[in-house]
């Protein structure tokens, strides 16, 4: 069993790699939090000791099933995105704030801001790696990035509870290109929105 420390640096890691993956897949991340804690591998800080509640299992498990068949369907995976902005994020900050319990409230809030920003930079990327692949005529493109995005999620649930000052740096590196891709995503919007635009104004 893997006992995580709760120091500020370690604490801070772990944060910003589960953000991270709750970014991506929030009801992944809860579901191996919750089984990992379930089966005495880890022992979670702060409050999330809560995620081992076989209802919270369960209802992550059933909530990840329905996730993993709707993120792949070409089309519906951007409306269902879309609507996962309000869900992941909170989630993900929820998250930083229950595993920074034991913290005096100021610090507590501030992890709990982090944790908000880097589910955010994940979502956003993630998003927009479906905008650019969406309109490929083919499912596979989209079934194959969604798989990917699932996995990522698992497995950086996994290395985060286990080593979570590795996960944490790795994920900032990241989250570094994710921002450029989320820009360009962004530009990509804008610029088809003009281009729509000025296709109206020429009829």
């Amino acid at each position: 069993m893997n006992v995580l420390s709760i120091s500020p640096g370690t604490l801070t890691s772990l944060v910003i790699a589960l953000s991270f993956a709750a970014g991506l897949n929030v009801y992944a991340t809860v579901l191996s939090l919750g089984v990992m804690a379930r089966l005495h591998w880890v022992v979670l800080p702060g409050e999330l000791g809560v995620l081992q509640n076989w209802w919270i299992i369960g209802a992550s498990a059933a909530l990840f099933a329905g996730e993993f068949v709707a993120d792949k369907i070409p089309g519906f995976d951007l409306i269902w995105n879309a609507l996962h902005t309000f869900v992941r994020i909170p989630l993900a900050a929820l998250l930083a704030y229950g595993a920074s319990s034991h913290l005096p409230p100021e610090t507590q809030l501030l992890v709990t801001c982090l944790g908000a920003a880097i589910a955010a930079v994940a979502h956003g990327s993630k998003s927009a790696a479906r905008l650019a692949v969406t309109p490929s005529p083919e499912p596979l493109t989209n079934i194959g990035l969604s798989t990917a995005e699932d996995g990522v999620a698992v497995g950086l649930t996994w290395a985060a509870t286990h080593h979570p000052v590795a996960s944490g740096i790795t994920v900032l590196v990241v989250s570094v290109g994710c921002l450029g891709l989320i820009w360009w995503g962004f530009r990509a919007i804008r610029g088809g929105a003009r281009r729509m635009f000025r296709l109206e104004q020429t009829i």
